[in-house]
């Protein structure tokens, strides 16, 4: 791929001084796209023209598929080595060509390409890109889904290298794709080896197609037979446009990948899935979105029924869309993985809309495992990120048991960076991390620890002390009672655990007594509880489970290399005194 990636990338040197680095995406995405269609069709030409020529519109598609297995056809009379033949017609016959496409190929339209092929065609510079595109073969016999996946985000990364934009936004990389696949994956395994296996798998957050292309990738490996149905949404039009293509060499149907906002508008409104897969952005914001989540929000068990994280971070927003969209209990059920950053995890207080969401996901037992990255393995960030394992229809060891797994020392250093990605999960460290997974409650407790909801519970209670007049009574209210001091009040958080209580929620007013009266009396002995403002909360201090204490160095070892460090600043200092 790094060969064939350094010769596309190479073409763009062409671009020199008609494009601005940042503008080359703009022709070289879609004419690999192009050159990889037209590759694909190259065998079936002479027959889809025959077609052509005796069936058209639905009747042509029906007979395409038929006839040569493909999803997609070509009815203009050129192809590459045609449209080479005729330099000074080559921008109106490639018009011809790219029109000529069936009405499924709407990529092209995405990338504007008909004003670039204008400016290039101006500018002196189509040939010259179009005869280079037509000296690399992208036929999937000589470059195969997996490795055209590959190529396009190489592509992308370059391009917003080149532009300083966040590469990362359009895709994410494979070791962390083939490790959510394959945890996705863990559950359903004897039935996914079975012959003619089908499933659906759904990725709102499509980017250029990576997760989707790799789950496929994984099924088939376990099972050439099986058959995975790839559903895909995405907002970026170039995203999309090579997501669309690559479904398209797959195969796949290309009506299942839609473009458009999940958030505003979810275009499987009425679908859901045996798998579902998402990378969505991290701290972006979905003010656009607002006005439209905001009202779903209202509708009883919808979406976003559950609660709204701040406007400034969306992420949750997309963790609540997929648990919707896993396939109901009663149909068998579905599985969702997401990649998150830390934040879900904790953020808002009780009752705010994040921890709602945790406490809807938790309480109807929907959370299954989050295992924890290692840094540094994503292109846009450096910061801890997180897989969270959704399931509806655990096995009855897992139902209301949630697994924590640690796996960030379990990187390898890359040879070379991209972006922020350093590191990488390789195939021993993504099995590393599936035994634990499958070992559960006999897991290596040093990396794997597993809960229930009610770890993760608390309540926020608020501590009342009385008012006092200017004398130094207690001033109380028409019945009697003492008024509270609002500069004096304070909240304490009490975990759902404590004093040992394994009731959760029901066990609210013995427990929240105990913490009062052994954490607070004696501190406060005129204080109270107002039990009217008590509210629940659920937060995953993941980092806390697996705190390893490090001990300080000694002393004597901290004032050995003070020592040392004096010894030399003496010596350079004796060093320019005596010049």
């Amino acid at each position: 791929m790094s060969k064939l990636g350094n010769f596309v990338w190479g073409i763009a040197d062409q671009l020199r001084g008609v494009y601005k680095p940042h503008q080359y995406g703009g022709v070289i995405l879609p004419f690999t796209i192009l050159r990889r269609l037209d590759c694909i069709l190259e065998p079936a030409r002479d027959e889809v023209r025959q077609l052509a020529q005796k069936y058209s519109g639905g009747a042509l598609d029906v007979q395409v598929r038929r006839k040569t297995g493909l999803a997609f056809y070509n009815t203009s009379p050129f192809d590459f080595s045609l449209l080479l033949d005729d330099p000074e017609g080559l921008r109106a016959n490639l018009i011809d060509y790219i029109t000529g496409f069936s009405a499924n190929i709407d990529v092209f339209e995405r990338f504007k390409f008909e004003n670039e092929l204008a400016t290039l065609d101006e500018k002196k510079r189509l040939y010259l890109v179009a005869s280079q595109f037509a000296e690399v073969d992208l036929h999937p016999d000589a470059v195969p889904n997996a490795e055209m996946g590959d190529l396009f985000e190489y592509l992308i990364y370059k391009f917003a290298e080149a532009s300083n934009e966040e590469a990362g936004e359009h895709y994410t990389p494979r070791d962390a794709i083939r490790l959510m696949v394959d945890l996705l994956f863990a559950e359903d395994n004897d039935a996914l080896l079975e012959p003619g296996t089908i499933r659906t798998i759904y990725d709102p957050t499509a980017g250029t197609g990576g997760m989707l292309s790799v789950a496929e990738e994984r099924l088939l490996e376990r099972n050439p037979d099986a058959r995975l149905r790839l559903y895909g949404q995405e907002l970026n039009d170039q995203s999309y446009a090579i997501c669309k293509s690559d479904m398209i060499a797959k195969g796949q149907d290309v009506g299942n990948i839609r473009l458009g906002d999940t958030l505003a508008d979810d275009l499987f409104f009425d679908r859901t899935f045996d798998f579902c897969m998402s990378n969505p952005p991290y701290g972006v914001d979905w003010k656009v979105s607002q006005e439209s989540v905001k009202t779903e929000a209202l509708r009883q068990n919808s979406r976003f029924s559950h609660g709204l994280p701040a406007i400034g971070d969306g992420q949750m927003l997309f963790l609540s869309h997929l648990a919707s969209k896993m396939r109901p209990t009663h149909e068998g059920g579905g599985r969702a993985g997401i990649v998150l950053n830390g934040s879900p995890l904790f953020n808002g207080a009780a009752e705010s809309g994040p921890s709602q969401i945790r406490r809807w996901l938790l309480e109807s037992d929907l959370v299954e495992a989050i295992v924890a990255l290692p840094t540094n393995m994503f292109f846009n960030t450096g910061i801890a990120t997180y897989i969270w394992l959704l399931d509806n229809t655990k096995r009855p060891e897992r139902q209301g048991k949630i697994q924590l797994i640690d796996a960030t020392s379990f990187w390898t250093r890359m040879r070379k960076s991209l972006g922020s990605k350093n590191r990488e999960l390789d195939e021993t460290a993504r099995d590393r991390i599936l035994a634990l997974y499958d070992a559960f409650d006999d897991a290596d407790p040093e990396f794997s620890k597993v809960f229930t909801a009610n770890d993760f519970g608390y309540w926020t209670i608020t501590v009342e002390r009385p008012l006092l007049t200017d004398t130094g009574k207690v001033s109380t209210d028409r019945k009697g009672n003492p008024k509270p001091d609002a500069k004096k009040r304070d909240t304490e958080n009490i975990p759902f655990t404590y004093a040992g209580n394994t009731d959760g929620d029901l066990g609210r007013d013995a427990t929240i007594k105990k913490y009062f009266d052994s954490e607070v009396l004696p501190h406060v002995p005129d204080a109270w509880v107002d039990d009217k403002k008590t509210k629940i909360g659920y937060e995953i201090p993941f980092t806390r489970h697996f705190y390893k204490y490090t001990p300080p160095r000694p002393l004597t070892e901290i004032d050995a290399d003070l020592d040392k460090q004096v010894a030399k600043i003496m010596g350079l200092l004796r060093e320019v005194e005596g010049s």
